[in-house]
């Protein structure tokens, strides 16, 4: 059984959820998103409440009953308040920039990298080292991130590189000489 797939979702007011058929349809101050449920589960909303069910005890059955309810909350989450996503830049030089519609990176290579910025993505800069990510789309905000901490992720030695916000590196002792 299900325990993630059981709890009901709730729908916070100035949130409209909209089902029809295998489509959910959700719109709030945040955005709107509609996405496609699998064959195998299906929504309902009750009370101000959705709930997903699914149609048999089969192991696909079960594991798409969880995913749908988690990425139905998420997106009433998203709606709702959003998600967001913190980077720090360190190193001497390391620096972000906004140009438009797209970030520029000094990371420590011979060219800045340009980062166009997806639909729905807000970013936003505090100085020239902290940046923040913000969209109703928990999917693509984390993606964003990761996308823009793989061009240098914080190495162990110096610590110089992109890490999230309250991520912990950890150190490796350089070499020593005799």
């Amino acid at each position: 059984m299900s325990r993630i797939g059981n709890a009901p979702i709730k729908v916070p007011s100035g949130v409209k959820v909209a089902i029809n058929g295998q489509n959910v349809a959700v719109e709030g101050p945040k955005g709107k998103m509609s996405w496609d449920l699998p064959s195998r589960a299906k929504a309902e909303l009750k009370d101000d409440e959705v709930v997903v069910t699914r149609q048999n005890d089969e192991r696909q059955s079960k594991a798409m009953h969880g995913l749908s309810r988690s990425l139905v909350a998420n997106m009433i989450q998203g709606c709702n308040e959003g998600f967001v996503r913190e980077l720090e830049i360190e190193g001497v030089g390391y620096k972000a920039e906004l140009k438009g519609k797209e970030i520029a990176l000094a990371l420590g290579f011979s060219h800045i990298i340009h980062y166009p910025i997806p639909e729905n993505i807000t970013v936003t800069l505090d100085g020239q080292t902290k940046v923040k990510i913000e969209g109703a789309d928990k999917q693509k905000v984390g993606q964003v991130a990761a996308e823009i901490r793989a061009f240098s992720p914080a190495e162990p030695y110096k610590g110089k590189g992109v890490k999230y916000k309250g991520e912990q590196i950890r150190r490796k002792e350089g070499k020593t000489v005799k």
